[in-house]
């Protein structure tokens, strides 16, 4: 879950740089048509047949980590790096309280206080102007509420992975991903893609590389743990991506967001020692 951790950071690192001119949906395909050909690679290695055996949950994980990830890519765009995965670390939680409702694994009153100090967490790192006036370290609350629904997607995903883990091989569930996203892609950038230069075509390669290998890290995590515990030790995603922030884009959080991305730390830990 840590290699998944950082391997998603640099994700979101080679997201904002391309995304500093190529649309979203552009950055979800190119991520998508790599992710493809390297996943069925991988099946074909492993002597896998790629089709599985429960196809509709395999394409509704497909379906919601697409939107999940469309919702994502944008955050990375509009919002500083830290910021944007500060917010789309609220899905540990939520991936405990879906995991409680769907596949009734426990929750109790450490999970709910866990999502009590996430969500005040996350309106530290917003930082409304309902709450702070007028803020200025204040985030555009539309890319805010994107990143929030990302994480929702997220989580459903997450929650659909760890069902599916009784009947699939975890390159399968890996595989429908990408089968199912680049098509999707496809309506989304039809009238906005632009024709990448030789350095964006780079970056679009390596977040297509980077987050398949995120995927499997990830993946092989949630099969082995329960899900809300496994989610909560890729936390340290918000480090990486802080880090990355100062180096390239000189975001230097403030101490609000700072005292924001602690409470979403603590909550996501409060959730992983009580599962």
């Amino acid at each position: 879950m840590v290699l998944a951790a950082f391997f998603f950071s640099l994700m979101g690192l080679l997201v904002k740089l391309a995304g500093q001119r190529l649309p979203s949906p552009q950055l979800v395909l190119a991520r998508s048509v790599v992710a493809l050909v390297l996943s069925y690679g991988m099946l074909q290695r492993a002597g896998v047949s790629p089709w599985g055996h429960r196809k509709g949950l395999l394409f509704f994980r497909g379906i919601s980590g697409f939107l999940g990830l469309l919702c994502v890519f944008y955050a990375l765009t509009q919002l500083p790096l830290a910021d944007a995965t500060v917010l789309q670390y609220t899905n540990p939680v939520l991936t405990a309280l879906l995991a409680a409702l769907f596949l009734r694994e426990t929750l109790g009153r450490r999970e709910v206080l866990g999502l009590v100090c996430s969500l005040v967490g996350v309106a530290f790192v917003a930082q409304p102007a309902l709450l702070f006036g007028t803020a200025a370290g204040a985030l555009n609350l539309v890319a805010v509420g994107v990143a929030l629904l990302g994480a929702l997607f997220a989580a459903i995903a997450y929650v659909t992975v760890r069902k599916l883990r009784e009947t699939e091989h975890p390159l399968v569930v890996v595989f429908y991903f990408p089968l199912v996203s680049t098509p999707a892609s496809l309506p989304a950038m039809a009238f906005e893609a632009l024709w990448p230069t030789t350095v964006e075509w780079l970056l679009l390669l390596g977040i297509g590389v980077s987050t398949q290998i995120a995927q499997v890290y990830l993946t092989k995590g949630i099969n082995v743990e329960k899900a809300g515990r496994a989610l909560s030790m890729s936390y340290v995603q918000i480090v990486f991506a802080a880090l990355w922030g100062v180096l390239f884009f000189n975001e230097v959080p403030g101490l609000l967001t700072l005292l924001g991305a602690l409470l979403v730390v603590a909550g996501t830990i409060v959730v992983a020692r009580s599962s």
